[in-house]
């Protein structure tokens, strides 16, 4: 019997000036809680990813590629201009900006129609198209199932990020694009309103 595990929230994904790129999932409602998770590719291609529990930590391993996991205390604050996150020597302040052009269409398709597995296997290849490396359905290689239900999306307007102290630049693409599973974010900053579900047998 295969299970299906919901994630309801949000992924925000950008680049920086110099060279780092990352992917924030903010999740209001999961199987494992509430909580927040931050990707990280490196400018040499390192993958990083920091979990605020062993538990999501496992969870997230089993379907991503990571080269590093930190296990540390998460912070994220989110209003309707921005997000703030804050995790083991990560700190991150992101202005959201207008909804765009794909997102009012995202907020037309009803909820229950655009969470089925069949529209995301359907709408795939026009997000291919849409969104360079972004897929909606898929498989990270294993066992698991994963599908990507977009209800909104907003471009972003700046961000200011420091690892460690050091500024890590202003905002830019997400290019190349990150190398975590089988789906990247889209090449332009955005933040995407979105219901993951993740099968596993």
């Amino acid at each position: 019997m295969r299970v299906r595990h919901v994630f309801d929230g949000e992924i925000c994904g950008f680049g920086t000036t110099s060279g780092h790129r990352f992917v924030i999932g903010r999740w209001d409602r999961s199987p494992l809680g509430s909580f927040t998770d931050v990707m990280h590719e490196t400018p040499e291609g390192w993958r990083v990813l920091r979990a605020p529990s062993v538990e999501v930590a496992e969870f997230v391993q089993a379907t991503y590629t990571f080269d590093e996991v930190h296990i540390a205390a998460l912070d994220s604050t989110r209003d309707d201009c921005g997000l703030r996150v804050t995790a083991d020597g990560l700190s991150m302040s992101i202005d959201i900006g207008s909804r765009t052009p794909i997102g009012w269409a995202l907020r037309s398709v009803p909820r229950r129609i655009a969470r089925s597995a069949a529209w995301c296997s359907a709408i795939d290849p026009v997000a291919r198209l849409a969104m360079r490396g972004v897929r909606t359905k898929g498989t990270a290689g294993n066992e698991r199932r994963e599908w990507y239900a977009a209800t909104d999306l907003h471009r972003l307007v700046s961000v200011e990020a420091t690892l460690d102290g050091r500024a890590l630049g202003g905002l830019a693409d997400v290019e190349p694009p990150v190398r975590f599973g089988f789906s990247s974010t889209p090449r332009r900053p955005s933040i995407v309103a979105v219901t993951t579900t993740v099968e596993t047998s």
